[in-house]
């Protein structure tokens, strides 16, 4: 055991017992949070507008401040864009990330001085929790590899753009970087494919110890990297591999595939990190939830998805197991910023969350509303029964079939088939009427007909991606459509 790893320990205990004794008490830490935003904000162009200088409570910033999403932003983001200070926060923001979705174009989100804490941080907050709760540090003396976008920013506007990962990537703390990998070079390659096997090719003789990454694209890494050494697991080319750090999707239904290539199963610690802020990490392995990052520049709404009352409610009005739109207030100049993520709390104290799917994600073609949770929850049982491996999924509904009853269309892409595929399918479909009474009502009313399996060949997700221009590591495919837009061409 190095000096490193023994110093970890202690010290990440020290930091994690603070960070809980704020968690415990998220009212206070909340409103404390508000203050110094509207202390701030309250000099901006935005803050004038609103009034921010007159808010004190979460009532007064409600009142102050209406719900936007990226587009009712987007006036504000063009003077940024132009140049101009004070609009949104103080001064100018150090970059603005660049993100796209499936819902939207090219978003552009500023990174302040004040926000960028936020987004290191709390990654870092992340791992030591790990280590803390764990008692485990021996991965701080091995490498590390971080599947990320290029380091490498554009700079030919009067604010550097980039991905947030690549953003980040450039404020690596010092006494990382002997461990990280891979080198600045590599990870400035744009195109993925082309990436991936340069970063096999640096880290396959490599010590690598954290290996962090989105599932789908960590997933093509170990298959490139067993490929090209003709080992069977990565335990076998990485024998001292003791830790996956993912986020940005629900792990389950990569776990079985994730785990053959792995040669079991690692630790494992999940992250909430958005272009809008870190919001959530996986702090104790054995309880349900990720911890809200409280006390770091971000002040919550969460507004119920049921009914019609679109208040943003506090963090002492959240109730448990309700579905809630999240809604950030952020130093880095976000003010009532619908993120589009839909979560729901399974801890009130401290406050830890559950990511259950996107606002505009879902099938509801038929008013079933079917969302991301329930669609991975079906997917987990029926691979329980019947064991196969997914590589990749999407669900869409089928309109207008040349036959029959209209049903919901579900493109897989197995690694390992099911025996059964009819079985396989069946249960996926039960699993999907216990979860939702809607979509059963819909099938025992003979709406309806029951889920059908698309299986599609190995590397029809990641065509489909790429042909989209969605060829970076934190491009993700989305679980669900309300049309077809998104399947079309895919396979």
């Amino acid at each position: 055991m190095s000096l490193k790893s023994t110093v970890a320990k202690p010290y990440a205990r020290f930091v994690t017992k603070a960070v809980m004794r704020r968690a415990l008490d998220p009212a206070a830490t909340q409103l404390g949070v508000l203050r110094q935003l509207v202390e701030l904000g309250g000099t901006t162009a935005f803050g004038r507008d609103h009034k921010l200088h007159q808010v004190h409570d979460h009532r007064g910033l409600v009142q102050a401040v209406p719900l936007r999403d990226y587009e009712g932003f987007k006036p504000y983001i063009e003077r940024v864009i132009a140049g101009e200070k004070d609009v949104l926060w103080p001064g100018l923001p150090l970059y603005l990330c660049k993100t796209s979705g499936t819902t939207s174009g090219a978003k552009y989100i500023p990174i302040t001085q004040h926000s960028l804490p936020n987004h290191i941080g709390s990654a870092r907050r992340a791992l030591l929790a790990y280590i803390a709760n764990s008692g485990r540090a021996d991965f701080v003396d091995g490498k590390m590899i971080f599947l990320q976008g290029s380091p490498v920013l554009d700079k030919r506007g009067v604010i550097p753009m980039g991905r947030l990962s690549g953003i980040v990537a450039n404020h690596v703390p010092q006494y990382l970087l002997k461990n990280r990998m891979p080198s600045f070079a590599t990870n400035s390659i744009t195109d993925w494919e082309t990436k991936v096997e340069a970063i096999v090719g640096e880290t396959m003789t490599a010590d690598m110890r954290l290996i962090s990454g989105i599932p789908a694209w960590v997933q093509m890494y170990f298959e490139r990297l067993l490929a090209r050494t003709g080992k069977a697991t990565v335990k076998q080319v990485f024998p001292n591999f003791s830790l996956f750090v993912y986020g940005g999707v629900n792990y389950g239904p990569y776990r079985s595939r994730m785990e053959t290539l792995i040669g079991g199963s690692v630790p494992s610690v999940e992250l909430f990190p958005a272009s809008e802020g870190f919001i959530a990490y996986q702090d104790r392995s054995a309880e349900e939830g990720l911890l809200l990052v409280l006390d770091n520049g971000i002040y919550y709404g969460f507004v119920p998805m049921q009914g019609n009352d679109r208040r943003p409610r506090s963090i002492e009005e959240v109730e448990l197991n309700t579905q809630y739109a999240l809604v950030l207030y952020t130093n880095a100049g976000l003010w009532g910023y619908e993120i589009g993520d839909t979560v729901k709390f399974v801890s009130l104290s401290p406050p830890r969350i559950v990511v259950t799917g996107r606002t505009k994600h879902f099938t509801s073609a038929f008013g079933e509303h079917v969302i991301a949770e329930e669609v991975e929850g079906a997917l987990n049982d029926a691979m329980a029964l019947i064991p196969c491996e997914v590589a990749e999924f999407t669900v869409a509904p089928m309109l207008a079939p040349m036959e029959g009853l209209p049903y919901h269309e579900w493109s897989i892409e197995f690694a390992v088939p099911p025996a059964d595929p009819d079985r396989f399918a069946a249960a996926m479909d039960e699993a999907l009427q216990l979860r939702n009474p809607y979509y059963k009502d819909l099938i025992t009313g003979k709406v309806l007909r029951p889920l059908e399996v698309r299986s599609l060949p190995r590397g029809a997700f990641a065509a489909w991606m790429k042909a989209r221009g969605m060829k970076d590591a934190q491009s993700k495919v989305p679980r669900l459509a309300n049309d077809r837009r998104y399947v079309e061409g895919l396979g």
